[in-house]
């Protein structure tokens, strides 16, 4: 069978840098929120996640949410997280997700239910994200489930993973890259960045290991809106890391919001001169309507068609 690469990766096997952004599902059965985003979105990024009930709160499907924007003429990457399923519904989701279309999939660990609506939630994790790439390249690559049973048709996916080079111990970060990239991660998204410093020399240490040739990484990027959000990232969120400067400078602003799309943007110019960055994901929380803006005062507008 012949194997159809999807949009995100012939943009990024073709050496251009690649944009992603988020689409976040709602707390709704209807698909409508979805449909009008990706209506709103379609064309200035190439590829959109669905995210899979982030921070743990119960929203619409990522899964169902992909099809939606399929019908919308966008492509689609289904975060799928290990939190919420075992592997037999892992590898069941994923057989849904081709068979609708999807060919972009993120593998996760997913926040923890503590986060959440529902505290009482017991948290799965039957395996971990390396686990997971291993299994859905077994399906892809050898059209076997992973106790071995042969599928009658494989699914055809381009696998992402995550990473996040602000988490401590900073000497391990570079470490659990290469444990995915190992397991079958063609593409990575990584956490906001906001120390440019620290990563710049995380990106050393994945050049080092050649890391930047196995897998494609692509940079997290966050517009702020507020003073108070800069300031909650800084102190109240595990595994990021604001400088004081960039709540200094939210801080002073007159427009918090034009401040947090310049810092952005700055962001992003000096992303683009690190070697081995092959893009960036814009992950603007509740604020899907300033990433037209952001791609193309960042001229990274228009994006491959």
């Amino acid at each position: 069978m012949t194997q159809h690469r999807s949009h995100l990766q012939r943009v990024l096997d073709s050496s251009e840098f690649a944009v992603t952004a988020e689409i976040g599902p709602p707390k709704s059965a209807s698909g409508e929120a979805v449909r009008e985003r990706a209506r709103l979105l379609r064309g200035h990024a190439d590829a959109f996640n669905l995210t899979d009930n982030q921070t743990a709160i119960v929203r619409l499907s990522s899964v169902a949410s992909a099809a939606l924007c399929i019908q919308e003429g966008v492509e689609p990457v289904v975060q799928m997280t290990c939190r919420d399923r075992n592997r037999i519904g892992l590898q069941s989701d994923l057989l849904g997700a081709a068979a609708l279309g999807v060919r972009n999939v993120l593998c996760l660990s997913g926040d923890h239910p503590r986060f959440g609506n529902q505290r009482e939630a017991k948290s799965v994790y039957d395996i971990d994200p390396v686990q997971e790439l291993m299994m859905f390249r077994k399906m892809r690559d050898e059209g076997k489930v992973w106790g071995g049973d042969a599928l009658e048709q494989a699914p055809n996916v381009y696998l992402g993973a995550v990473a996040n080079p602000f988490a401590d111990p900073f000497e391990l970060r570079v470490a659990r890259l290469a444990k995915k990239v190992d397991a079958g991660a063609e593409f990575i998204q990584t956490q906001a960045v906001f120390d440019l410093d620290r990563f710049e020399r995380f990106m050393e240490q994945v050049r080092e290991r050649r890391l930047d040739e196995r897998a494609h990484i692509l940079a997290g990027v966050v517009p702020l809106r507020s003073a108070g959000a800069a300031r909650y990232m800084r102190d109240k969120v595990s595994g990021m890391s604001v400088p004081d400067e960039v709540v200094e400078r939210m801080k002073g602003a007159p427009e918090p919001r034009k401040e947090g799309v310049r810092i952005c943007l700055e962001t992003i110019e000096r992303l683009r001169s690190i070697r081995g960055v092959h893009g960036v994901h814009i992950m603007a929380i509740g604020w899907e309507d300033i990433v037209p803006e952001i791609v193309e005062r960042a001229g990274l507008s228009p994006r491959p068609s």
